[in-house]
Order: structure tokens, then sequence, then C-alpha cells
């Protein structure tokens, strides 16, 4: 029953953090977030040039606090990750259920350090103070303020994300370490279990030990 009530709490703290941007959210059909990489090429022959304390602080205003701040600081970093290594506009892998040859979307590496500049120009007008300076609530507030023209109910892809706040949220819930926190068991979709586990019930989350 205690195991119950604290895979409950989980799934509560997650969906409660993830609501911070997911009524902001822009999406289209199709478009929803999934554990995988869709079929996204990557590479390694660039960077995305983010400034990195603005994004750490965008990082600790958005994601769950349930991650702690090595967890936040290991989504941020994933995220950057998949920033550097995104192809812009390279042939999608083939799915099912489609023939023609279909293309990613174009950089949004850009526009995305430009919305991230924007948060900290915000922030100066309103607080008279650097983003990286405020405190989360502070924070949180001009996140809401920069996305405000966004809608949707539900996370879009990261691809799809019409502000880098959201495309980190996207691109961190769509991990499995985020579903396994969702489902409160080390469940880590798109990963490949031995056949001898295969039958195993998923073993419940280890206890987050917060570390700065």
């Amino acid at each position: 029953m205690k195991n119950s009530r604290v895979s409950a709490a989980n799934r509560r703290e997650f969906l409660k953090s993830a609501g911070v941007l997911v009524a902001a959210a822009a999406c289209t059909p199709g478009t929803e977030t999934r554990p995988s990489t869709g079929g996204v090429q990557i590479s390694a022959t660039r960077s995305a040039d983010f400034n990195g304390p603005q994004l750490a602080a965008l990082g600790e205003t958005v994601l769950p606090a349930s991650l702690g701040a090595q967890g936040q600081r290991e989504a941020v970093a994933a995220f950057v990750a998949w920033c550097d290594g995104y192809d812009p506009v390279a042939e999608e892998m083939h799915g099912y259920g489609y023939a023609d040859v279909r293309y990613l979307p174009s950089d949004p590496v850009p526009a995305w350090r430009a919305q991230l500049d924007g948060l900290d120009v915000l922030s100066q007008r309103v607080h008279h103070s650097a983003f990286t300076q405020l405190t989360i609530a502070d924070r949180q507030s001009i996140v809401a303020r920069a996305t405000r023209g966004a809608r949707g109910d539900r996370l879009p892809s990261p691809l799809a994300a019409s502000h880098i706040a959201i495309a980190l949220l996207a691109h961190w819930a769509s991990s499995p370490a985020a579903w396994d926190l969702a489902l409160g068991a080390t469940v880590s979709p798109a990963r490949c279990r031995p056949l001898h586990e295969a039958t195993r019930k998923p073993l419940p989350l280890a206890p987050t030990t917060e570390r700065t």
C-alpha cells in the first residue's frame, strides 16, 4: 500500500510539473510526444551554442522539481546533445504506411537561441534583473509571458515546439526517464530487454537523492 501511495504521488508530481507548460504548448495532429526519436537522424558535426547558464536556469524553471538538481542538469545536457546532433532537412527514416520521401524540418536552434536571449531581455525589463538571478517563481512568470501566444492541450514533439521552453520540456517528457517517473516504475520504454527478463515485473524507481 505504501509503494502504491508513492507511485501515485510520483505520477501527480509529474503531471503537475509538466502541466506548467502543457496548457501553453502548441500542438498539431500527429505531433504529440512519443518515447522515441521518431526517425530523426543525428550527426555530431555542429554545436547549438546555447548560453549555458541561461539554459540551465530554464531547465530549473520548467523541468519537474522531483528530478532534483542532478536530474535537471542531465535532462538539459540531453537536450543540448540532441540539438547538437540534429541534421536539418535530412531524409526521414521510412515508416509504415507511406512510401514517399519525407524530410525533417529546418534547424530550430537559431530561433531557440534567440528565444532564450529573449527571456533574459524580458526579465531585465520586468524585474530589472537577469533571468538567471530570478527566483523560480519569477522565472516561471517570465516563461508564461513568453509563451502566452501558444495554444494546445498537450506537449508537441520538440521539433514542433513554438518556444525553447516548450521544446526543452517536451524533449525530456519523451525520454524513458520521464515515462518511468510517470508510471512509478522502471519501464524504460524504447529500450530492449533480454528475453529472460521479458516477463519480469518492472522494478520500482530508486529513491531520488537530491544533489547540487
